[in-house]
């Protein structure tokens, strides 16, 4: 404690239950502001994965459909989830069979940039699964 206080440092406690415990002269100060610093670049580097959603029908026209996939695979590149929502109207809930190949024509074409999370499972009047980037 004599060497720090002449050095006009602190004696910091690295590890108190060693044998003998562990002691570091160092401003205090400085090292907490550092670590604060590294904290907040972590946290700035940090990508948070958002969960988008894409809403379809089961009797979606081929270039609308195409438009969907490629904001699709836009999400991905960007590191994002994709809910994919089939809403049925009507006589339609008549013909789920039509919204789970919809659903499995995803799947498919989605294959090798995505990875199932939560298989096609009807809700109400709307199919729902989501699609995790690999």
């Amino acid at each position: 404690m004599g060497i720090a206080g002449d050095a006009g440092l602190d004696l910091v406690e690295i590890q108190p239950n060693a044998n003998p415990p562990v002691c570091k002269i160092l401003d205090y100060g400085r090292h907490k502001y550092q670590a604060q610093k590294k904290a907040a670049e972590a946290r700035k580097k940090q990508k948070t994965v958002e969960l988008k959603e894409v809403k379809m029908r089961p009797n979606i026209d081929i270039h609308d459909y195409g438009v969907k996939m490629k904001s699709m695979l836009r999400f991905f590149d960007d590191g994002d989830k994709v809910k994919v929502t089939l809403r049925f109207r009507g006589r339609e809930m008549a013909h789920q069979d039509l919204g789970y190949k919809l659903m499995q024509k995803v799947k498919e074409e989605t294959a090798e940039i995505a990875k199932v999370e939560f298989e096609p499972k009807v809700e109400g009047r709307q199919m729902i699964m989501i699609l995790a980037p690999r």
